[in-house]
C-alpha cells in the first residue's frame, strides 16, 4: 500500500509541473489561462502562440506521461497501475506548483496510455483525428479520444475491477475539466434558432 501511495504522489506531483505555463513565463508572455479557454493545455498553447509552441508543450505532456506510466508499470501490481495516471492527470488539472489551475490532461492522459497500451493509444488518435475532422470541434474529439483510453486500459488490465474505477474517474475527471467547453457548446447551440 505504501508503494501505491508513493507512486500516485509522485504521479500527481509530476502532473503539476504545467510546461505551458513554465515556457510562457521564460518567454516573457502572458500566463496562458488568462486568454481564450483560461486553459494551460496543447489548444490553447496554440491559439496563442503557434504551432511551434504547442508542439513543445504536447511533447513535453507526452514524455513527462511515459516516465510516470513507466514508473507505474515497474513498481505497481497491474490493476493500480490506471490510478498513477488518474493522479498524474489529477495533478495536471489542479496543479499545486501553480494555484491549482492547469491543463484538462488530454495530452497526458494519451500519453500514459500510450506507454502501458499502445494499440489503444494509437487508436485513440485515429478516433481524434476522425471525429475532429467531421466535428471540426477539439473537445469533442477529445472526449471520444479519452473513453477509447479508458476501454483501452480497463481491457488491457483484463477488467479487473480495480483498473477500471482507475479508468473510468480518470474519463470523468477530464470530462469535468471540460464543463466549461461543454456549457459554451449548448448555449450557442441554443442561441441558434431554426430560419422560418
Amino acid at each position: 500500500m505504501g508503494k501505491i501511495f508513493l507512486i500516485c504522489i509522485l504521479a500527481y506531483l509530476a502532473g503539476s509541473i504545467n510546461f505551458a505555463i513554465i515556457f510562457f513565463k521564460l518567454a516573457g508572455k502572458a500566463d496562458p489561462r488568462l486568454q481564450y479557454s483560461g486553459n494551460a493545455g496543447t489548444t490553447n498553447v496554440y491559439r496563442q502562440a503557434g504551432i511551434i509552441w504547442a508542439a513543445v508543450v504536447f511533447l513535453l505532456d507526452i514524455g513527462r506521461a511515459v516516465a510516470v506510466a513507466a514508473l507505474a508499470t515497474y513498481w505497481l501490481q497491474a490493476p493500480f497501475i490506471p490510478w498513477a495516471g488518474f493522479f498524474l492527470i489529477l495533478g495536471n488539472s489542479f496543479p499545486c506548483f501553480h494555484g491549482f489551475h492547469g491543463g484538462k490532461g488530454v495530452a497526458n492522459y494519451l500519453g500514459f496510455t500510450a506507454f502501458v497500451t499502445p494499440w489503444s493509444a494509437l487508436l485513440a488518435a485515429v478516433i481524434w483525428l476522425t471525429v475532429y475532422g467531421v466535428y471540426r470541434i477539439p473537445f469533442v474529439a477529445s472526449f471520444f479520444m479519452v473513453f477509447a483510453l479508458s476501454i483501452g486500459l480497463e481491457f488491457s488490465f483484463d477488467w479487473n475491477f480495480i483498473a477500471i474505477i482507475g479508468a473510468s474517474a480518470t474519463f470523468v475527471l477530464i470530462l469535468f475539466n471540460h464543463r466549461k467547453n461543454i456549457l459554451q457548446y449548448w448555449k450557442s447551440k441554443e442561441q441558434i434558432t431554426p430560419s422560418e
